[in-house]
């Protein structure tokens, strides 16, 4: 907003020449103009005048008065004394201490959620640590095998030819039928069992072959192998001492040598509701493969006639279908 005079009335009215009066208080006195605060004016012109130091003065050669800006409309400068300076990073202002309060509370949650992290990890690690221990068994992360190795065995043959037709009329006499069960695991398991019933001659001849997969919950190191060393000592275990509740009586066992890794012959009675069987079981471990030979000879029947049983023919047997079907893995 322009600065504007307010004229008084002329002094050119009054002529001392002319007038024997004395000239008004008012005649020949400046201008009146609207000037800026004191402390405004004195950062625009040093020297105090009101104006910006090189404004034409009235009167002065150019002949134009220079404008000024009531307190409301005055331009910003850099050296306004209200505008307070910027405070540099790090300062002890009240903005300083809110950013260092901001950046440490920033901190403090960087690291809650990156002990969380660490934490939730260590837990997860000792649950899936605990969750595949195989019992008593020590298991080493890290050192466990999950592939077949050599001389392990992926497939087994059809257990209803692995053993010739010749053993089987030799052990069991007269006509036997041959059924085959549907298989578990595929090409990994088979089995077969051979039925003669024609009194007094009673028997069940059933033959089973397995062949392990690594597994992380087997001991030792987890691979086919171990599986199977598992599961052949846990056959051995149920025949010496049955479980608990269990309807079969412990068995008399002998351990055998002369084909595959591991390899024992049982013998058990069963007793129930008045008849009598005998049953000869031969259990073999090749590798990974476990086979497993069970022969049940009807000793006594409370119907028909059937029996005697030699327990021995019925070993000898067992025993003559788990060498040929060990043979077959070769």
């Amino acid at each position: 907003m322009p600065d504007q005079e307010f004229p008084r009335p002329s002094a050119r009215s009054y002529r001392p020449d002319r007038d024997d009066e004395d000239p008004p208080p008012w005649a020949n006195m400046p201008p009146v103009r609207p000037t800026r605060p004191r402390h405004l004016a004195g950062a625009a012109n040093p020297s105090g005048s009101g104006r910006p130091a090189g404004d034409a003065q009235p009167g002065g050669p150019s002949g134009r008065i220079s404008p000024e800006y009531p307190q409301w409309d005055e331009p910003e400068t850099d050296g306004d004394p209200d505008t307070p300076p910027a405070q540099p990073p790090g300062s002890r202002g009240p903005g300083g201490r809110a950013l260092r309060a901001a950046a440490r509370r920033r901190r403090r949650w960087f690291i809650m959620a990156g002990t969380l992290v660490v934490v939730a990890g260590a837990v997860l690690s000792v649950v899936l640590l605990a969750a595949n221990r195989p019992g008593p068994a020590t298991v080493t992360p890290g050192t466990l095998i999950t592939t077949f190795q050599p001389g392990e065995l992926q497939q087994v043959p059809s257990a209803c030819s692995a053993v010739p037709g010749g053993t089987v009329q030799q052990y069991l006499p007269g006509k036997a039928k041959v059924a085959s069960p549907l298989p578990v695991d595929g090409s990994a398991e088979s089995a077969c069992n051979w039925t003669v019933d024609q009194p007094p001659v009673y028997r069940l001849m059933e033959l089973n072959l397995l062949a392990y997969a690594p597994n992380g919950l087997a001991s030792g190191d987890g691979s086919a192998t171990f599986a199977a060393i598992d599961a052949y000592q846990l056959a051995l275990q149920d025949m010496q001492t049955p479980p608990k509740h269990s309807p079969a009586p412990p068995a008399t066992v002998r351990t055998l040598s002369g084909f595959g890794n591991q390899a024992f012959s049982a013998m058990q009675v069963f007793r129930v509701g008045g008849a009598v069987t005998d049953v000869a079981t031969v259990v073999v471990r090749y590798h990974n493969v476990v086979v497993t030979v069970t022969l049940n000879g009807l000793a006594h029947s409370n119907r028909g006639s059937y029996g005697p049983v030699s327990q021995s023919q019925l070993a000898s047997a067992a025993l003559a279908f788990a060498q040929a079907a060990e043979a077959s893995l070769h």
